[in-house]
């Protein structure tokens, strides 16, 4: 999966679903679900204790998941200055437990996971079967504590897809989709899905490009909208001109060095809100970078790249990228 990172490969693919859903409670009581993996989780009544993915936990926040449910969490939830991290928005971490582990990508700390005695944990994945923010090692010590993993793939799927199966799970975990918070935010998201179409009419008029990517210190990484399931889809659905890249074979982006910087003309340029001042600081004082109009004319529009896979979130973020693009369409 994405676990080779600068942010750009971090980013990567979001996408898909059809998840196979809750086998859910029988007549005595008991819950079984089958994810996205076709793990077939079977308890003797519903999770009352879950440990989720922050970006996850979000999501199900979102869609009305009893938060009193979710006692512990791992991933990323807050920034260095301690505001809430775009990746799990919220998700209110206070009284929550981190188990996030200390180590390599993807570590779990075990002794404050087995001490909250979760029925469930809940991740997602991207690339199937690797599991966000679980490595291998820290997934087979799970299953011997006997915590059953529940996964919501994204793999493949278009952006509804993955929202859709995020829906999916929610249901399963005693969300109701039916709620007018849920619905309203179907609907909140279809209008700003409109005005992006109308921004991406007109900027594809104009003979106007945006580039997506990300920087570190050596290279420079341009993001494939193949592999994002947002920038497919702003691209795709509604006409964005967004620049298709040549990806490694990974598929996520481009790799490029800083002198080649102008490889790809940019009017725009929706960089990955993870890097924050440091990363804008880091295309400005590259030279070659500067030639392009998005340096020129400050065109620079963050783009939150990893986000609680949620029609609300989605919603919020379709709005702040019209409001970033309207001032240079």
């Amino acid at each position: 999966m994405k676990i080779i990172r600068p942010v750009a490969a971090a980013v990567a693919a979001m996408l898909v679903l059809g998840a196979c859903g809750s086998d859910s409670d029988d007549s005595s009581g008991s819950w079984n679900y089958t994810d996205d993996l076709g793990t077939k989780i079977s308890l003797d009544k519903a999770p009352e204790r879950i440990v989720v993915q922050s970006s996850m936990g979000a999501a199900l926040s979102d869609l009305g998941v009893d938060e009193d449910k979710i006692v512990g969490y791992f991933g990323p939830a807050t920034l260095p200055d301690g505001s809430p991290d775009p990746q799990a928005e919220g998700l209110d971490t206070e009284g929550l437990t981190d188990v996030t582990g200390g180590g390599e990508y993807g570590d779990l700390d075990l002794e404050k996971l087995a001490g909250l005695k979760p029925d469930l944990l809940v991740t997602s994945t991207y690339l199937e079967p690797d599991l966000w923010y679980v490595n291998d090692a820290a997934k087979q010590k799970v299953e011997k504590l006997g915590t059953p993993i529940l996964a919501v793939s994204f793999d493949g799927k278009t952006l509804p897809q993955l929202l859709d199966a995020t829906e999916e799970a929610a249901k399963a975990l005693g969300a109701d989709l039916k709620d007018d918070d849920v619905t309203e935010a179907h609907d909140e998201f279809a209008a700003q899905a409109d005005k992006l179409k109308e921004l991406g009419a007109t900027m594809t008029s104009e003979k106007k490009q945006i580039v997506a990517g990300s920087p570190s210190a050596d290279i420079y990484y341009v993001s494939s909208p193949e592999a994002n399931a947002d920038l497919k889809y702003w691209k795709d659905e509604l006409g964005l001109p967004i620049v298709q890249p040549d990806p490694d074979e990974q598929g996520y982006f481009e790799p490029l060095s800083w002198e080649q910087a102008d490889k790809y003309p940019a009017d725009v340029f929706l960089y990955d809100d993870r890097v924050g001042d440091a990363g804008l600081q880091l295309f400005r004082d590259q030279p070659v970078f500067q030639t392009l109009n998005a340096a020129k004319n400050q065109a620079y529009v963050p783009w939150t790249s990893v986000a609680p896979p949620s029609y609300d979130a989605y919603a919020d973020i379709f709005e702040r990228l019209a409001q970033g693009l309207q001032k240079f369409a």
